[in-house]
C-alpha cells in the first residue's frame, strides 16, 4: 500500500508573519456584548448546556522554524455556558491535534471568563498541559488541555490558540464542535504563484455536510466564509467516520478546470499509467529472479503468493518498524529507483515495494496495473466530487483470468486474497493508458477474520479459576495486533497482553508463561498461549456457586448503551469468533438445572450460537460460543433493533454443592 500525500510547490514566499499586522490585532480579546452576558437561555438547540456565540478562524501561511512554510490557523472562540453540565464539559478544554511529525502543533493559548457580573477572571499561563486523548473509534491523538478559571453557569468563556499546520495543497476545516455555534467565520489568505503539476493553481472549496456562503474578498486580503447555527457534533461508539457525518469545508488548490468527473477520471486514469508505468519497468534481472521465485508454482494464486511471499520476507521496508532499517540504509537509497534497484538492494519504501511486485508479477507474464484507493475509515469516496484527494492509496491489480485481483504488497501483514479494511468495499481507479475506470474491490467474509479462542480451566470451591487459554488471531484482526506488537520487545509483548485481554477485565487476575507466536510473519494467524488464575471469578452464595461461563466476555461493556442514536451505525469489516470453555467443576458440586440461552439470528448479518454440555462424568461444563457479525453500515432507525439482538449475553448458572 502507497499513501500518497499532496504538497505545495511554492515559487514565492506566500505571506510572511511580520507582514500582517492585521492578524496580530485580531489577536486581541473583542468587547463583550452586554445582550451576551445576559442571555438566559440557547439559541440554535434549546436542550443544550453551552452553545458557542462565535468561532473565528484566520488562515494564512508562514515561514515554518526551519524555512519550509508552515500554515497558521489562529482560532478564537467564544461560549456562553447556560448549566452545570455545561461547567462540567466545557470548563475544561482539550484542544486536539494530529501529529504525523511533519510539524503540526498548537501554541500561543489565551484563556480568560467572564462572570454573571461582568467581572472578568484570566487563565494563568502555567494552566496549559500536554495530555493524549482516545477517541470514541479508538484513534490516539495528542492534545493540550486546560481549565478556565471561576467558571459558573451564565459565564462566557472564550479562549484563543495557534494551530500549525504544514502547507499542503489540502487542508480541512472543522466547522463543527462539541457545542452548537452560532457563527463559524473563517478569514482565509489564499497562496500566490502555487504550482500544482506543472500548472498555476487556484484555490477551490467544498463542503461537507452542511452550508457555508461563498468567499468574500475583505479589505486586509483575507476571503470570508461562514456558517450559521450550526448544531454541536456529538460523537458515538460504532459510528461512520466522523467527516462521513460532520460538517467540514476542504480547502485546497487546483489546476484542473473539467467540470465533469467521468472526463476528469479518465484523465486521472490516464495520467496515473503513463506516471507510472516507467517504475514497473522489467529487466533481465527481475525476470530470472521473477522466474527463480515461482519455481514449479502451477496456478495464478500460487505464483502470485510466491512473489509476494518474496517482497514481504526478502525486501526490508526502510519505515517498517520490525525490518530495522537504519538511517544509513536510508541515505543510500535512490530517490526514485528501479525495480532492478530495489532487487539489488534488498530495501525499498512502501512504493519501491509495489512497484517490484508489479515488475516481478508482468515478468511472470501477468498483465499489471497500479489502482488507486479510497479510505474509507476516513470518508466514503464519491466520484462525483471531481478532485483524486481522497483516492491517496495504491496498490497493484493484478489480471487473472477475466478478473482484476488487488495485492497490497507492502502492507506485511495482510494475508493474500485480502486489502487492509479501510481498502476493502470500496471502488478503485484503475490506471489505464485508453480505458482507465473504476472497479470494486471486495469485502474479506467474517471467515477470514476469525479470532479463536479455548481455554481448560478448573473451579476451586471458593469460586476461583486457574487453568490454560490458547487465543487465535486472523485476517483483519491479526493484521491490527502484529502492527501493536512487532516493534515491542519480548517483556513488552507479554505485558500487552496481560493488560490488554486480562488485567483490564478481570479483577485480581493473574497470567503467566505467555508464549506468542507468528508476531512478525506475514501470513501465519498471530497466537498466544498463558495460564491465568482469576480469584473469586464465580459469586458463592451458601452452598451455591454463581458462574458466567462466556469465559472471554466476562466484563467487557455491553456494544451499545445509549437509548436513542443520532448518526448511522458502522461496522469496520465482517468478523467470525469462536470460543471453546471447559470448566472442571470442585469435586461433589454439580450444574443445577442448566438451559443454555437461545441462539440469536441477525438475518443478514449474521448470527450467535450457544451450546452448553457436560461430559459424560457430569465434572466439567462445555460452553461453546459462535458469533458471526457481516453486517457493515446500519442507518439509526434500526438501532433499536439491533441493540437488542447485541446485547450482551451475561448468562450465569447455577452450580451446587
Amino acid at each position: 500500500m502507497t499513501t500518497q500525500y499532496a504538497c505545495l510547490r511554492i515559487i514565492s514566499v506566500l505571506c510572511l508573519l511580520w507582514c500582517s499586522a492585521s492578524l496580530v490585532c485580531a489577536q486581541d480579546w473583542k468587547p463583550i456584548d452586554p445582550a451576551h452576558v445576559a442571555l438566559k437561555a440557547p439559541t440554535i438547540d434549546k436542550e443544550a448546556d453551552a452553545e458557542g456565540i462565535f468561532w473565528e478562524i484566520k488562515v494564512q501561511d508562514e515561514t515554518g522554524s526551519y524555512g519550509p512554510p508552515q500554515r497558521a490557523l489562529y482560532n478564537y472562540a467564544r461560549i456562553k455556558i447556560f448549566t452545570e453540565r455545561g461547567v462540567e464539559k466545557h470548563g475544561k478544554v482539550d484542544l486536539t491535534y494530529y501529529d504525523f511529525g511533519y510539524g503540526a502543533s498548537i501554541s500561543s493559548i489565551a484563556a480568560r471568563t467572564i462572570k454573571p457580573d461582568g467581572t472578568i477572571v484570566e487563565m494563568k499561563k502555567d494552566a496549559v498541559f500536554d495530555r493524549e486523548v482516545v477517541k470514541m473509534s479508538g484513534i490516539k491523538v495528542k492534545a493540550k488541555n486546560f481549565a478556565l478559571p471561576a467558571v459558573t453557569p451564565g459565564s462566557i468563556i472564550e479562549y484563543r490558540w495557534k494551530e500549525s499546520r504544514p502547507a499542503e495543497v489540502y487542508m480541512r476545516l472543522a466547522l463543527q464542535r462539541e457545542y452548537p455555534i452560532q457563527q463559524v467565520m473563517y478569514y482565509v489568505k489564499p497562496g500566490t504563484d502555487i504550482i500544482v503539476g506543472d500548472k498555476a493553481a487556484g484555490m477551490k472549496s467544498m463542503t461537507f455536510h452542511g452550508q457555508t456562503t461563498p468567499f468574500a474578498r475583505q479589505p486586509n486580503g483575507f476571503h470570508l466564509t461562514t456558517a450559521s447555527n450550526v448544531p454541536a457534533f456529538k460523537e458515538e461508539a460504532r459510528m461512520p467516520p466522523e467527516d462521513q457525518i460532520k460538517t467540514w469545508m476542504l480547502l485546497y488548490y487546483s489546476s484542473s478546470d473539467k467540470k465533469n468527473p467521468m472526463e476528469y477520471w479518465k484523465m486521472v486514469g490516464k495520467q496515473n499509467y503513463d506516471y507510472l508505468k516507467g517504475m514497473m519497468k522489467v529487466n533481465d534481472d527481475v525476470r530470472k529472479a521473477a522466474a527463480t521465485i515461482i519455481g514449479d508454482a502451477a496456478t495464478d494464486d500460487d505464483k502470485l503468493q510466491r512473489l509476494l511471499t518474496f517482497v514481504r520476507t526478502k525486501i526490508r521496508n526502510a519505515y517498517a518498524d520490525e525490518d530495522k532499517v537504519t538511517d544509513e540504509e536510508r541515505k543510500k537509497l535512490k530517490e526514485r529507483p528501479s525495480p532492478a534497484d530495489t532487487l539489488k538492494a534488498s530495501i525499498g519504501n512502501n512504493t519501491d515495494i509495489d512497484m517490484l511486485f508489479a515488475s516481478l508479477a508482468t515478468a511472470a507474464g501477468f498483465e499489471a496495473r497500479i489502482i488507486s484507493l479510497p479510505d474509507r475509515s476516513d470518508i466514503f469516496f464519491d466520484p462525483n466530487f471531481p478532485d483524486d484527494y481522497f483516492l491517496r492509496t495504491r496498490d497493484v491489480a493484478i489480471k487473472s483470468g477475466d478478473k482484476w485481483k488487488i495485492i497490497d504488497p507492502s502492507s506485511k501483514y495482510v494475508p493474500f486474497g485480502m486489502l487492509r479494511w479501510e481498502q476493502e468495499g470500496v471502488q478503485g481507479l484503475l490506471a489505464d493508458p485508453k480505458e482507465p475506470g473504476f472497479i470494486s474491490v471486495n469485502i474479506s467474509p467474517a471467515q477470514r477474520s476469525l479470532t479463536k479462542r479455548t481455554a481448560k480451566l478448573k473451579m476451586t470451591e471458593d469460586g476461583s479459576l486457574t487453568g490454560t487459554v490458547r487465543v487465535e488471531f486472523n485476517g483483519h484482526p491479526a493484521a491490527a495486533e502484529k502492527e501493536m506488537l512487532d516493534d515491542k520487545s519480548a517483556s513488552e509483548r507479554e505485558e500487552y497482553v496481560s493488560l490488554r485481554w486480562w488485567k483490564s477485565r478481570l479483577a485480581g487476575v493473574e497470567v503467566t508463561d505467555i508464549q506468542l507466536e507468528n508476531v512478525t510473519d506475514p501470513f501465519k494467524p498471530l497466537a498466544y498461549s498463558c495460564k491465568v488464575s482469576v480469584p473469586g471469578y464465580a459469586e458463592r452464595t451458601g452452598k451455591r456457586l454463581f458462574v458466567q461461563p462466556a469465559f472471554f466476555q466476562k466484563n467487557i461493556a455491553a456494544m451499545f448503551s445509549t437509548g436513542q442514536r443520532e448518526h448511522a451505525i458502522y461496522f469496520n469489516y465482517p468478523w467470525l469468533e469462536e470460543d471453546s470453555i471447559n470448566i472442571e467443576l470442585p469435586e461433589g458440586w454439580a450444574l443445577d438445572n442448566p438451559e443454555a440461552p437461545a441462539n440469536v439470528p441477525l438475518g443478514n448479518a449474521g448470527d450467535y450460537k450457544v451450546r452448553l454440555a457436560m461430559t459424560k462424568d457430569a465434572k466439567t461444563l462445555i460452553y461453546e460460543r459462535t458469533f458471526k457479525f457481516e453486517g457493515l453500515l446500519f442507518q439509526k432507525d434500526v438501532y433499536p433493533a439491533l441493540k437488542q439482538r447485541l446485547l450482551k449475553k451475561s448468562v450465569v448458572f447455577r452450580i451446587c454443592a
